[in-house]
């Protein structure tokens, strides 16, 4: 696929050759690119070793490639498989306000920016609600509004849906491609699912450390479902 010059597109997700290899010899992504486009919803594929893993990792900043570019607009929003693993605060709204801390925000602001994620992923009447009481979908959807706002330019999300039943990965589906459609939020959506790709603007499948030419969504299922995949 075409690479964007990282000198002037500042709003896509991009990965241009990106190599790595572990200490050991093991060569997990070669020459691997990708690119989000502005605003897009897209979804990445693999699987189990194809290295989804390692490149999440690299953008997240955990791992340094031995080359190659990665750009992501700032600021970046993640979103782990389990939200037990970052919601570290007790109650709903001070998880979200405990992300705002490094803005200077005055209280007053932060709780405008509180409330208005929280209504933007439909949990608003939760903001005081112990974090423990929360479904796991509910959960992940706070996840995303501490994301929302914290104001982020991308969002990435590391199969989200691995740990919620079928109605909360439909909610939380839904919710992703609002945003992305209100806010115009760069997302990359880590999945195994395929009925996920319905979603998407794009998609990708990263097979032998990398991202191979199928970009339009449905074509790629109809190869996957072939594939047995």
């Amino acid at each position: 696929m075409p690479t964007p010059d990282l000198a002037t597109d500042t709003a896509s997700i991009v990965v241009d050759r990106v190599s790595f290899t572990w200490e050991s010899g093991q060569t997990v992504l070669k020459d691997c690119s990708l690119h989000v486009p502005e605003g897009q919803l897209w979804m990445l594929l693999g699987a189990n070793g194809s290295g989804k893993s390692t490149l999440l990792k690299i953008l997240a900043g955990l791992l340094t490639p031995q080359s190659g570019e990665i750009f992501l607009p700032q600021p970046a929003g993640f979103v782990f498989q389990n939200p037990d693993h970052q919601l570290l605060m007790p109650s709903v709204g001070a998880d979200i306000a405990f992300s705002l801390v490094p803005e200077n925000l005055s209280y007053s602001q932060i709780q405008a920016r509180v409330h208005h994620a929280l209504q933007l992923v439909h949990l608003e009447h939760l903001q005081q609600r112990p974090i423990y009481a929360l479904s796991g979908g509910q959960k992940q959807r706070v996840a995303v509004a501490g994301a929302i706002a914290r104001q982020v330019k991308c969002l990435i999300l590391d199969e989200p849906t691995a740990l919620l039943d079928g109605d909360s990965q439909q909610e939380l589906l839904q919710t992703v491609r609002q945003l992305v459609d209100d806010l115009g939020i760069t997302t990359l959506w880590v999945t195994h699912r395929l009925r996920e790709l319905d979603y998407a603007d794009g998609a990708m499948w990263l097979q032998g450390g990398k991202i191979q030419p199928e970009t339009d969504p449905t074509q790629l299922r109809s190869i996957l479902l072939a594939q047995g995949e």
